[in-house]
C-alpha cells in the first residue's frame, strides 16, 4: 500500500510538472502568434505603400 501511494505521488508530481509545461508552452505560442501576425500585417501594409 505504502509503494502505491509512492508511485501514486511520483505520478502526481510528474503530471503537475508536465502540466506547467503544457501551459507555458501554450502561452509561449500564443505570443509567438501574435507577433507573427504583426509582423505579416506590418508587411502587407508595407507592400501596399510600395504599390502605390
Amino acid at each position: 500500500m505504502l509503494k502505491l501511494a509512492g508511485i501514486l505521488l511520483v505520478l502526481m508530481i510528474v503530471f503537475g510538472v508536465l502540466g506547467f509545461v503544457v501551459d507555458v508552452a501554450g502561452g509561449l505560442a500564443k505570443i509567438a502568434f501574435f507577433i507573427c501576425l504583426i509582423g505579416f500585417g506590418v508587411s502587407l501594409a508595407a507592400k501596399a505603400l510600395r504599390k502605390s
